[in-house]
């Protein structure tokens, strides 16, 4: 195998493959990426067993041919490299090793071989639709901050990607919870996406799958079974294990009878409980929110640190409410709201509290109180 490639070109596709690569394990084969070369393109394949990525690429062919090669130590060198370097990758397929050489750099790798491999089993799919990168960026990205990182309660380890009825009929909807908050993102339904089952993808996955999410114009090809899914660019596959559980009926959690309203400039509301929350225990991290005509007090007080209080003006009409939260569920929350203002909706001091982005009911986002 002979090839040369760009060092931009190769650095993205082999970040792609190491970032999937596990660091410890205890199967040597695990830890390479498999490169395939043939007429005029290069494919890098990595995998944990549960995640596979293949990145295709075009690159100059001398010699076609296969070989599998450290990720990590590959993309060391290839990221040291300097900018715009041309680099040769040659294995003689006797020696056991792969040269890389760029300029005056001169780099001879072991390679183990391309047959011991493990390629994930190819899975008939249910549903094949695709969608925007910036629709399902929207969905994750919004998503992934409450996926629960708790290991016993496994099946909230990632975003319940789904089929689901909307206010103005079926859309596909993304969920995720750790039971303290939950956020519940929704789309229009691709066309294709309709029989589509339920299915967990998960946090690696969906961490993942935002590298391909970046370019705004492209369509992303997606397929699901009940036990896999893939999502691909015309270079890029990455195909997943779902996790294998049931999602709970997230639904009972939402709240459908808060009545008080607080509606708060979203950026303002972020700044003012982190600064509160610097004093706040980090056991604890808990901050009160008292409300009153269009007035917000923000206090933390934790006896072994000290105490901070805070207002701002917002908009709020109803009768006096003191509620506690954890400032860090608080601010992941308001940073998702990309408009200005987040809009509150709040039962009582014990009871879960609703947000979303203005009126806007796609993305909706409950929080359970603490005491405080």
């Amino acid at each position: 195998m002979k090839f040369s490639i760009e060092r931009g070109t190769l650095l993205k596709a082999v970040g792609q493959a190491q970032s999937v690569v596990e660091r410890r394990n205890t199967i040597p084969i695990l830890a390479n990426v498999l490169i395939e070369a043939d007429a005029n393109s290069v494919s890098f394949r990595a995998t944990d067993l549960d995640i596979e990525v293949v990145d295709k690429t075009v690159a100059q062919v001398e010699r076609p041919g296969a070989t599998t090669v450290s990720a990590v130590t590959l993309h060391e060198i290839v990221r040291k490299l300097p900018d715009g370097a041309l680099v040769d990758l040659t294995d003689d397929g006797i020696s056991g090793r792969l040269t890389v050489q760029a300029g005056r750099s001169n780099f001879s790798l072991a390679t183990l071989p391309k047959e011991d491999f493990p390629v994930m089993a190819s899975s008939e799919y249910t549903a094949n639709f695709s969608a925007p990168a910036p629709v399902l960026r929207r969905l994750f990205d919004k998503s992934k901050f409450a996926i629960s990182t708790e290991e016993t309660r496994y099946y909230l380890n990632g975003v319940y990607m789904h089929v689901a009825t909307g206010e103005d009929g079926q859309v596909l909807r993304c969920v995720a919870t750790d039971g303290h908050r939950l956020a519940r993102i929704d789309a229009t339904l691709p066309e294709g996406a309709d029989t589509m089952p339920g299915v967990i993808v998960p946090r690696k996955t969906v961490n993942e799958l935002r590298k391909l999410l970046d370019d705004d114009e492209v369509q992303i090809a997606v397929s699901v079974s009940e036990t896999k899914v893939r999502f691909a660019t015309p270079e890029i596959t990455l195909t997943s294990k779902v996790i294998d559980g049931t999602f709970p009926d997230y639904s009972r959690v939402i709240p459908t009878g808060n009545t008080r309203q607080l509606e708060v400039d979203a950026a303002e509301f972020a700044k003012a409980v982190d600064r509160v929350a610097t004093v706040s225990s980090e056991r604890s991290r808990a901050v009160k929110l008292a409300l009153d005509e269009d007035r917000l007090v923000l206090s933390v007080n934790a006896p072994d640190a000290g105490a901070a209080e805070e207002e701002l003006a917002v908009a709020y009409g109803d009768e006096r409410l003191e509620i506690g939260f954890n400032a860090k569920y608080l601010l992941e929350i308001a940073s998702q709201v990309d408009r200005e203002n987040a809009v509150f909706l709040f039962n009582s001091s014990g009871d879960p509290t609703l947000m979303r982005e203005g009126n806007d009911t796609s993305a909706v986002y409950v929080v359970m109180p603490m005491r405080v």
